[in-house]
């Protein structure tokens, strides 16, 4: 129903409850490389739990790679604390894109520059200046559906 894409993911517990949040929820889960850690690694399948074989994964050796071989426009959203704009005022339709970048670095600049009205920002107080990766994914991601519940439901 939606793409998650992790740029750079650095943290295998993060990633693993990502695909889990994503056979959950009927989305694929796109890593691209460089990829600080084996996605065969123990911690990646623990906090995938047993989901990690049900998962739609894909693996993009660049972000060259990946922009070559996705068609990305307007069908994508790209979470960054560098905006004002809340996920909940972006629309999201089934088949969005939707990025995240590596825990320690977030998304490139560039591809933030490229599509600056695309990004999108989980609102936070001044005490803090992120949120979990795996926790970020979750509620972005159901937020887009929430609104093509009636699709999601299709596909209970």
């Amino acid at each position: 129903m939606f793409n998650l894409v992790l740029v750079n993911p650095q943290i295998p517990n993060n990633t693993g409850a990502i695909g889990r949040l994503c056979v959950n929820a009927g989305a694929s889960l796109h890593l691209i490389k460089p990829i600080a850690f084996d996605i065969d690694e123990k911690a990646v399948r623990r906090a995938g739990l047993d989901y990690w074989h049900k998962l739609d994964l894909h693996v993009w050796e660049s972000l060259d790679d990946f922009f070559a071989n996705n068609n990305i426009g307007n069908n994508s959203h790209f979470a960054t604390t560098k905006t004002d704009r809340p996920y909940f005022e972006a629309e999201f339709k089934d088949g969005d894109y939707i990025f995240f970048g590596s825990e320690t670095a977030g998304i490139p600049e560039d591809i933030l520059d490229r599509y600056k009205e695309k990004n999108i920002t989980i609102p936070m107080t001044k005490e803090g200046r992120s949120l979990n990766l795996a926790i970020s994914t979750g509620i972005v991601l159901y937020e887009a559906i929430k609104q093509n519940y009636t699709t999601f439901k299709e596909r209970m």
